[in-house]
């Protein structure tokens, strides 16, 4: 016997969850309210955000003032002073480039240089970031050739900027994704790498120092699994879930964190700049 819904009753609202309509229940009948909770995940099943993610929040940092016994006056002082700037609107840019496409039939990182292809995609990326006009600080490369190849590409387009390099953004395997693959089933690569790939993350994502001013912007040249990682670490989903995203060659991912230390993902992998030929992702 086919069930009738009387709509009159549901009328009570809406809620999208992950690309699903789910309804329930206007508030005001009762008979349905012990229905309506099944109907709504509630969103402490998803894990609340950890606003002191980055070991930089004003009340743990007084608390730390404390245990290396700095007077109350002190404490209160550095706690007022960084509160301050927490409720400032001061964003820390984090941009993120991958490589351009390479030779991945070389048996040494010396032989996997950028393709034509690749070199075309690291000079679209550059003018794209020079179209920009943000004010970067610097480059920060990965010490692997295919980036610093790209990142040599990207500085002609981005006048007078300061280029470092940096190995803990070296390509690597940050953790066992899961679902698991078979291409890397080695515990001795994941504990090789994922500390190294972990530290990178807490080296370079935190809020805005409190001395900053002005929103500041970084640009980082790396690799398509570290940057996948550092995505998941910042957004607090499941780390394990990396794998699951795709990013192109010179592809642009921007991760903006405010001095309270929230996070903003305001692109993933954007290849827009780029005419459709020169897109890839291998």
């Amino acid at each position: 016997m086919p069930i009738r819904l009387n709509f009159k009753k549901w009328i009570g609202g809406f809620v999208a969850i992950g690309g699903a309509a789910l309804f329930y229940p206007n508030e005001n009948d009762h008979t349905q309210s012990s229905e309506k909770q099944s109907w709504i995940i509630p969103p402490s099943s998803w894990g609340r955000w950890d606003h002191n993610w980055d070991r930089r929040h004003s009340e743990w940092l007084a608390n730390v003032a404390k245990l290396n016994n700095e007077s109350d006056k002190e404490s209160r002082k550095k706690r007022s002073i960084t509160n301050d700037k927490q409720q400032s609107n001061v964003r820390h840019h984090i941009i993120l480039i991958r490589h351009g496409q390479y030779n991945t039939n070389g048996k040494t990182d010396s032989d996997r240089i950028l393709t034509t292809l690749g070199r075309q995609q690291a000079e679209a990326t550059g003018k794209r970031l020079q179209e920009l006009g943000l004010p970067y600080s610097m480059i920060i490369q990965s010490t692997i050739v295919r980036a610093k190849e790209t990142a040599k590409i990207i500085k002609k387009y981005l006048n007078d900027i300061i280029v470092e390099e940096d190995s803990v953004l070296s390509e690597g395997m940050p953790i066992a994704p899961d679902p698991p693959i078979d291409i890397w089933n080695s515990e001795v690569v994941v504990y090789e790498d994922g500390p190294r790939i972990e530290a990178a993350f807490r080296k370079y994502f935190h809020r805005p120092e409190p001395s900053q001013e002005k929103d500041s912007y970084v640009i980082l040249v790396c690799h398509a699994n570290v940057i996948r990682y550092f995505v998941c670490r910042a957004l607090q989903f499941p780390p394990e879930g990396w794998l699951r995203l795709s990013l192109n060659h010179g592809s642009i991912t921007w991760v903006s964190i405010r001095s309270n230390g929230r996070v903003t993902l305001r692109n993933l992998g954007d290849s827009g700049h780029m005419e459709p030929q020169l897109i890839s992702s291998y």
